[in-house]
């Protein structure tokens, strides 16, 4: 083996260029403008109190007694957001199913008797009405706007005094989670995902962003440290407010069932869109039956919008359609057709 010397010379500059490097990152350390670790933790901090000093006082403990078949009381629990001075409160739908009526207690101490106004258990929003509130509503805000990695707080009321406050981010944006009632079953769209943990009885609480604004309904645990929210935006909004009008949200339905499939690519290119819904079944007795929908048919277009997937279609399922003639644009072994059709109402 053969050594070098590398003498004097070259470890002089060895060290040299080792304290350069060192003084180089000083430097840039002390050049940055951000907070300090302890200046950022002490930020978040505020963040999260100021919040949940804001919020806490609007989110009430709802205690629940179901009557179960043989006669037997099953009591539940879970938490509302007051979104009116009056006595409006927003919860889930899985919190208050099977009951029509409750007792909300709230951080002040007081508690008082709800009746459920309305329930749309499709989308996992209800709405209760407190009797002779004075309430603190939150802010509303748009869930739209969130970005992944964004603080959000969860606020609970499960115990019905101190509240529960847990903290994370937005840690995905756009998923789904299927909801029934009865026969009929829809998927929820861009359900919120956080790490912000949900505790029992969280169910019902407020998800707000860092300014204290409701942005989402704390609905379902999604593993260990993950919580799902559904969405508060124009769509839920629209919701609610059909709960709190008429105690309903009235939906329009085609009777079909389907799923997403590829264009064929020159008809993608011609259509300038690369999937449709492919008809799978057609429910007899049904507005698609009446308007002569077949199985295998591609729904491409309706109502003028196009349709690449089945959400697509639920979007289009308002209740201003109910009755009303809607053109839907289909491709039949390999032809274009136009037909009409009216959808009914989903009871």
């Amino acid at each position: 083996m053969a050594w070098i010397h590398l003498g004097e010379e070259a470890t002089v500059s060895s060290i040299q260029f080792v304290d350069a490097l060192l003084a180089d990152a000083e430097r840039d350390q002390r050049a940055e403008t951000g907070p300090s670790d302890a200046e950022a933790l002490d930020a978040y901090s505020q963040v999260v109190t100021g919040v949940a000093e804001r919020v806490i006082g609007s989110v009430a403990s709802l205690r629940i007694s179901r009557r179960l078949p043989g006669g037997r009381q099953a009591q539940g629990s879970g938490s509302a957001v007051a979104i009116t001075p009056d006595g409006f409160l927003v919860t889930s739908a899985h919190v208050v199913e099977g009951t029509g009526k409750g007792r909300a207690s709230l951080t002040d101490g007081r508690e008082l008797r709800f009746e459920v106004v309305g329930r749309d258990a499709l989308s996992d929003l209800a709405v209760i009405r407190a009797s002779g509130a004075d309430l603190e509503p939150v802010s509303l805000g748009n869930a739209d706007r969130l970005r992944v990695g964004q603080l959000v707080v969860a606020v609970g009321n499960p115990m019905g005094l101190a509240g529960s406050v847990t903290a994370g981010v937005v840690s995905a944006l756009g998923r789904s989670f299927p909801t029934s009632d009865g026969q009929a079953s829809r998927l929820v769209e861009n359900v919120i995902q956080t790490d912000a943990a949900l505790n029992p009885g969280n169910s019902g609480g407020a998800l707000v962003d860092g300014r204290g604004r409701m942005v989402g309904v704390s609905t379902a645990v999604a593993g260990i440290g993950l919580g799902l929210a559904v969405p508060v935006n124009a769509t839920t909004r629209r919701i609610i407010a059909a709960l709190m009008r008429d105690g309903r949200f009235r939906r329009a339905y085609l009777g079909i069932a389907g799923g997403s499939r590829p264009l064929p690519p020159r008809l993608a290119r011609r259509l300038g869109r690369e999937a449709g819904v492919e008809v799978v079944q057609v429910v007899e007795g049904t507005p698609a039956a009446a308007a002569g929908l077949l199985p295998e048919d591609l729904i491409v277009e309706l109502d003028g919008t196009p349709v690449a997937g089945v959400s697509d279609i639920q979007r289009l399922m308002v209740g201003e359609r109910i009755g009303a003639k809607v053109p839907v644009r289909i491709v039949r072994q390999g032809h274009e057709l136009e037909l009409e059709l009216v959808p009914g109402e989903l009871d």
